[in-house]
Parts: C-alpha cells; structure tokens; sequence
C-alpha cells in the first residue's frame, strides 16, 4: 500500500486576519503514483490551495506536510525547485529560451548535480511527445500544445515527487488536451503524485481521486 506523500491536516487559509477563512479545516491525503483532480466552483479556493501546496502561500492554520514533515519547517526554495514541481496554465516559459534551454535553466536552478544537462532535457522533452524539430525552436513559435509539453518537462527536470499543474489543460483542444492528460497519467504510473487544478469534467474523468472543494 503506497504512503501519504503529501497531507493535509485542519489546513485553513484567510487573507487578512478579520476576514473570513477561504479554505477551512481542510483534511486531505495524496499518494505516489496517483492523479488527484482538485474541483470546485469559481471562488472555491482552488488556485489558493495551490499555492499553498506548492509553497507559494503560508497557511494561516493547520499544516501541509510533505513525506510527513511540516513545510513551514522546509526551505521553501528547495521545497519548490527540488521536491516538487508546478505546471502553469499559462505555461510560464521563457520566451527567448528555446524548447531544451528552458529545461536546461531548470536544472540549473535546481542545484542539482545533473550529468549531460542537454542530453537530459532533449530525452524529458521526447518524452513528453515534442517532435525532434522542435527541440531547439525559440518557445513562441510553438503551439499551445507544444509549450504544455515544454512546461511538463521543465517540471520533471530535477525529478520531484509530486507534480502540481494549474488547469494544464484549460487552454488547448480538446485532443491536445487528451494527449496532454495521457501523459500526465505514464508519469502517474511511474511513481509520481500528480495533483490538477481543473474546471474541466473530462480531466477529474481520467483522474483517480476527485476532490471538491466548497466555497465557505
């Protein structure tokens, strides 16, 4: 039976101190090699509990812990670009880096002792279905599509556990976005922990656990 990579204990949220809790006495538990859709309406909390997740936010209560210990007890920079890696909806690629550059930068930034840092990427960037003659075009002259894939490489760069990814596929078609959710389900299958943020009903389909969140 896979452990709890990531819990959430009595996890509470507000933006300022008189104001009301976004998120509230939220309890929630997420394994290796699962796809895990976090759903809910406008206002529901689902962009803010993604970031604080991914280390971005502090909780105003309760706590978030990664292998079981406490984030707020973690650098939050090695949380962010060793342990865990965030795929944007609006992919935030550097737009003067080719395809392989931005993966490269992110290994760079990782501080991680990478071996033969171009031959590495090129292999995530296949893997993740970018066709050869796109390895080493400049990122705005890629599709929506291609600069996903971009994107889900970069964040697979330094090997993290766990996978978050913002509505990743909010912006494509929908055989894009099929494509895209395939390859989210092999990373699945190897051993990650993905965790969606989606409005969409077709991605929670293909997800193995769904969590909705209430507005409070």
């Amino acid at each position: 039976m896979s452990e709890n990579v990531l819990e959430l204990k009595n996890l509470c949220y507000r933006y300022s101190k008189s104001g009301k809790d976004v998120i509230k006495n939220l309890n929630l538990s997420f394994q290796s090699g699962k796809i895990y859709s976090i759903v809910g309406k406008s206002g529901a909390g689902k962009t803010t509990l993604l970031s604080l997740l991914s280390g971005l936010a502090k909780p105003t209560d309760g706590q978030i812990l990664f292998n079981g210990k406490d984030i707020s007890k973690t650098d939050k920079y090695d949380y962010r670009s060793k342990l865990v890696g965030v795929v944007f909806q609006s992919f935030n690629l550097l737009p003067y880096l080719s395809a392989t550059e931005n993966v490269m930068l992110s290994m760079d930034v990782s501080g991680k002792k990478i071996q033969n840092k171009r031959e590495q990427a090129i292999k995530l960037l296949k893997k993740v279905n970018l066709e050869e003659q796109d390895l080493d075009r400049g990122i705005l002259k890629l599709s929506g599509g291609q600069q996903q894939r971009v994107a889900i490489a970069r964040a697979l760069s330094y090997d993290p556990k766990i996978i978050f990814a913002d509505e990743p596929t909010g912006n494509l078609d929908l055989d894009t976005q099929k494509d895209i959710m395939e390859i989210l389900r092999t990373l699945a299958s190897e051993g990650k922990c993905v965790i969606i943020v989606t409005h969409s009903p077709d991605v929670s389909k293909m997800s193995d656990v769904v969590y909705e969140l209430k507005a409070n």
